[in-house]
């Protein structure tokens, strides 16, 4: 028999960018170079309620959002973002906002300061941020704004809004070609090179290169692949990631996973937001959710405790696993706010809860803390295995609530010790 060949372990490649900082405060969150990859997220409230914006942003960031964007399209809006930002520091919400401006941002950057000053970035759209002479012109304004009050720009180009008098412009190259391309690639080339030229005005006016964030967003899976891969080929500058409708439920949640994960194991990527469309009274904390297992599934960061569970089958025709594993990853996910600053390195910890004997003990044992619940017709007993090894059994009608104990027991032990050193 011939020797295998070792494995060589799969992890994503690291991508070297540019550094920006999105400032609040004290706060500095780095995009961007070694820095980890970020999530962001956006509210979807009227910006001219400032107590309802502050509210949905401090949900957000408490549900692991890193930076939160929010809609500034009018005067009004502008006015208030000041107040949002004096909320938010009230509740001892220091996430850093980010002012999503089209058509008239270079308007109200210039006659807003307070605006100006209180948001930490700034979202510019080259494709509707003016036509003709007036384009350069409103551009540089708000990159003059950006360069005054020290802060980062995104920019951000989307397939929807893109530059026609750009893409016109490459079509008419592309007319002469000997060999034509196919009109998606001449789109793929106009979202890329819209951006990258805008990154390059920006300079050219001045702003340091490592203030800028470039995104190409569009709504195909394939297609976003293809635009990010290109613009990480040619240029430097830390990169956004989205799909720019990702849709609802699975189908979004789905593409934004496959998209997103393929682009993050390429290295391709420091920012990334799941831009999904929440269903009739879900929480719109569940696109942060979404971004962080994303990210986490990859090996990139950890943010919550994992939780193993089986798929059940034939063996497993009792509930009890399946309540067991949600109770357990609800009580984890909404105890870490807390979590964070009291146990560190509890977002690491694995726990596995499992159906039958088949699997069951085997992955308890990989686990820091499992449990192999009995299946259909067998003993019923539960073995706990704490660090790899068998701890005890557990019997009888309170199986549940004893391991649940035992976790939280655990988490105490293992994590409250570290949290006493630092």
């Amino acid at each position: 028999m011939q020797p295998c060949l070792p494995i060589e372990t799969a992890s994503p490649k690291p991508r070297r960018s540019r550094q920006a900082r999105a400032m609040w405060g004290s706060r500095v969150v780095t995009i961007g170079g070694d820095a980890p990859v970020r999530i962001q997220s956006m509210t979807n409230t009227d910006t001219q309620d400032p107590i309802g914006t502050a509210i949905q942003v401090k949900e957000l960031a408490v549900a692991g959002s890193e930076l939160v964007r929010i809609t500034v399209n009018t005067p009004e809006a502008a006015a208030q973002v000041p107040y949002i930002r004096e909320q938010l520091d009230r509740m001892g919400i220091d996430v850093p906002l980010i002012g999503d401006f089209h058509y008239n941002g270079h308007r109200l950057l210039t006659d807003y300061p307070a605006c100006a000053e209180a948001l930490s970035k700034y979202r510019i759209n080259p494709g509707n941020v003016g036509k003709g002479d007036k384009r350069d012109k409103q551009f540089g304004q708000m990159i003059e704004a950006a360069m005054r009050w020290n802060k980062p720009v995104r920019i951000g180009v989307n397939w929807g809004s893109l530059d026609q008098e750009l893409l016109a412009h490459l079509m008419d190259i592309n007319s002469r070609r000997a060999e034509p391309w196919d009109a998606k690639s001449v789109m793929y080339e106009a979202l890329v090179s819209s951006a990258i030229e805008s990154a390059q005005r920006a300079q050219e006016m001045g702003m340091d290169g490592d203030q800028v964030i470039l995104s190409c967003k569009v709504s195909g899976v394939q297609d976003l692949i293809s635009v990010y891969r290109e613009l990480a080929r040619r240029c430097d500058y830390a990169l956004h990631l989205g799909l720019t409708e990702a849709g609802m439920g699975t189908k979004g949640t789905v593409a934004s996973s496959v998209a997103l994960g393929i682009l993050l194991q390429e290295g391709i990527g420091d920012t990334i937001r799941v831009s999904l469309t929440p269903a009739p009274g879900e929480s719109r904390t569940q696109e942060v959710v979404i971004a962080s297992e994303i990210i986490q599934a990859l090996g990139l960061r950890s943010f919550v405790p994992s939780v193993t569970a089986c798929p059940g089958c034939g063996r497993t025709t009792s509930t009890t696993f399946q309540e067991l594993a949600k109770q357990i990853d609800d009580y984890l996910r909404a105890q870490m706010p807390v979590w964070r600053a009291k146990y560190p390195g509890v977002e690491k910890m694995k726990v596995a809860v499992m159906g039958c004997i088949v699997n069951g003990p085997g992955e308890s044992k990989h686990a820091d803390i499992g449990i192999s619940l009995p299946g259909t017709g067998e003993a019923p007993a539960a073995p706990v295995f704490i660090d790899g090894q068998k701890a005890m059994t557990l019997r009888g009608d309170n199986i549940a609530n004893e391991f649940h104990e035992i976790v939280e027991n655990y988490i105490e032990k293992r994590f409250g010790h570290v949290a006493e050193h630092v």
